[in-house]
């Protein structure tokens, strides 16, 4: 005679609960304080953060994240499931992993992410010869290199909101009136921006960083409302393009585009054709920096 459905079903329900357990201990340990801005303090038991600390982090209970961890606890809300995957720093594979364990299957992501591989960044300083950016869904830029910052703008003098290109398109400012860096296929990079936030839109409709970009657009562009009534998605990439740089004129560019499916973000490289007088302007920025020896950028 086989056992009870009850009894069945709570044998699987405490192996589910060991995996959730297992698999928040594991994250945990992986982290050490200084990944979260905690100090070290005295030696340590873990090889990484306390159960106190993810709990800290995650703003719960030490005692019911302990519970969790230990097979006892209820089933975890999606807004402690959230917040735990924040406090763990877990990447979006491992957020959905999370869910599923704790039998509340993820919904779309919360919103585009800004978190840089650092992989990445590691690309980035070494193309030297290249300038290249890491933007996000939302167009805002989230990496750079310094080439980037000599031939577009000095990013890490800007706050989150300017280095967003859909705003500098849109809304500007225009120094000398050259639109977004004096390149010359402005007009067709706010074309294609615009159509790809409508994508965006669509991937993250509950996002208030997306729906507050697009009202914002809405509101203070003319041109902007015009692209987004036309509910376009797709457009055609530019391959090559110039930047009118101020200090050393034109620069002529191929422009490659690298996805990052995982993080829905695209690396843009910037390279000139070599012995090119682009080539030799770039290698003059490199030297320059993000110094304009008096010219406005």
């Amino acid at each position: 005679m086989g056992r009870p459905a009850s009894a069945h079903t709570g044998g699987v329900d405490r192996h589910v609960r060991r995996e959730l357990g297992d698999f928040l201990r594991s994250r945990r340990e992986r982290i050490t304080p200084a990944d979260v801005g905690l100090p070290a303090g005295a030696r340590r038991r873990t090889p990484g953060l306390r159960r106190e600390e993810v709990a800290q982090l995650a703003f719960i209970s030490t005692e019911y994240y302990t519970r969790l961890e230990q097979a006892r606890g209820p089933q975890p809300s999606r807004e402690v499931l959230a917040q735990l995957a924040r406090a763990l720093r877990l990447s979006d594979a491992e957020r959905d992993h999370l869910h599923h364990l704790a039998g509340a299957p993820p919904g779309p992501p919360p919103g585009p992410s800004r978190e840089v591989r650092q992989s990445i960044v590691d690309l980035l300083r070494r193309l030297p010869e290249a300038a290249a950016i890491v933007i996000s869904a939302t167009y805002e830029v989230i990496a750079w290199n310094e080439l980037a910052a000599a031939l577009m703008e000095d990013f890490s003098a800007l706050s989150r909101r300017d280095r967003n290109l859909l705003r500098r398109a849109f809304l500007g400012p225009h120094p000398y009136g050259r639109r977004l860096y004096g390149v010359s296929d402005a007009d067709g990079f706010a074309r294609t921006a615009a159509q790809q936030l409508r994508a965006t839109a669509a991937r993250y409709p509950g996002d208030p960083e997306v729906t507050g970009l697009v009202e914002e657009l809405l509101a203070g562009s003319e041109e902007f409302a015009r692209l987004w009534a036309a509910h376009d998605v797709a457009a055609r990439p530019t391959l090559c393009k110039t930047f009118e740089h101020p200090l050393v004129g034109p620069v002529s560019v191929s422009c490659d585009v690298l996805d990052i499916a995982d993080r829905d973000q695209r690396v843009v490289i910037y390279t000139a054709a070599p012995g090119s007088p682009s080539a030799e302007a770039l290698r003059l920025l490199s030297v320059v920096g993000t110094q304009r020896m008096g010219v406005p950028g």
